[in-house]
């Protein structure tokens, strides 16, 4: 858990840094630049980054200022405005898990898995910061100095839009979805109870977010109110995201036995914009 100095640093703005992220593709049929030059391409690269990040950060604290042509590199430039943010990212890229976050958004939306081979370099400034992540208070200082350079840019904004624009749930709804079904992106799937599989696959993937999702579950789940999102979280705190968020959803299947079904989960979900982990339990393919 954040400790209290952290927390106490989210929404100050005066502390802000900036970082270049380079991602420069291993295989041909996967080389990041080429996709992200292609008009057809740019908007899948984009979406890519954005998911990654918010899987690995979350939603606050930074923003993308520019994406741009560094060959044989795509170049990504963060402005962080919470350190929080910043230490969150950097642990991320430290341990693998910005990686493994690009891999799989990556894989299902540009290219197969087996051809996604993505070898990264992380700078601010001057400074490589890939020697020093041993220290992240020295890497946090390196990000400090590099004060970004630039407002962002003006295709960044356009994907943005683009972006949130794709995630607007239509208000036109058909006439009739059964009993047994939900809708989801304009599509019908069949309501079921959830399944352990399901359990382990949300607990993979949902990552930091797992909270937010268990407070909008809580509103019709007795077992998950008052105290009982933060216990999980202090009781499962040395076992990780995955255990925490694995026994969340444990908690509210055991708590609505036959009641604890998909649609629940995937309306949670799109409540909280996590767009992305729904598709993935659905085993939705985007047409991006």
């Amino acid at each position: 858990m954040d400790s209290i100095d952290e927390k106490a640093n989210v929404g100050v703005s005066s502390w802000t840094g900036c970082v270049v992220l380079f991602l420069q593709s291993l295989s041909p049929t996967s080389d990041l630049l080429s996709i992200y030059k292609d008009p057809n391409g740019k908007f899948s690269v984009f979406k890519v980054l954005k998911l990654t990040l918010s899987d690995v950060i979350g939603y606050e604290g930074y923003e993308i200022l520019k994406l741009h042509d560094a060959d044989p590199a795509l170049g990504l430039e963060l402005k962080f405005t919470a350190i929080v943010s910043c230490r969150r990212f950097l642990e991320s890229y430290a341990c693998g898990l910005l990686r493994q976050a690009l891999h799989q958004h990556a894989s299902r939306l540009l290219v197969r898995p087996e051809d996604v081979s993505i070898q990264m370099q992380l700078k601010a400034a001057t400074h490589t910061l890939d020697l020093c992540l041993n220290d992240l208070e020295c890497c946090l200082t390196y990000i400090r100095i590099s004060q970004p350079m630039r407002l962002r840019d003006d295709e960044i904004t356009q994907l943005e839009q683009a972006l949130a624009q794709s995630y607007v749930s239509q208000t036109l709804r058909p006439k009739e979805v059964p009993n047994n079904c939900f809708l989801f992106q304009q599509r019908i799937f069949g309501d079921r109870r959830l399944t352990s599989a399901d359990q382990q696959r949300f607990a993979a993937h949902i990552g930091r977010e797992w909270k937010r999702v268990g407070r909008t579950l809580q509103k019709g789940c007795r077992a998950l109110q008052g105290p009982a999102i933060d216990n999980l979280a202090y009781e499962y705190e040395r076992e990780g995201l995955y255990e925490q968020a694995y026994q969340l959803l444990g908690r509210f299947i055991q708590s609505e036995g036959r009641n604890a079904r998909l649609g629940r989960l995937i309306g949670a979900l799109e409540e909280n914009k996590l767009t992305s982990v729904a598709e993935i339990m659905l085993e939705v393919k985007t047409r991006e």
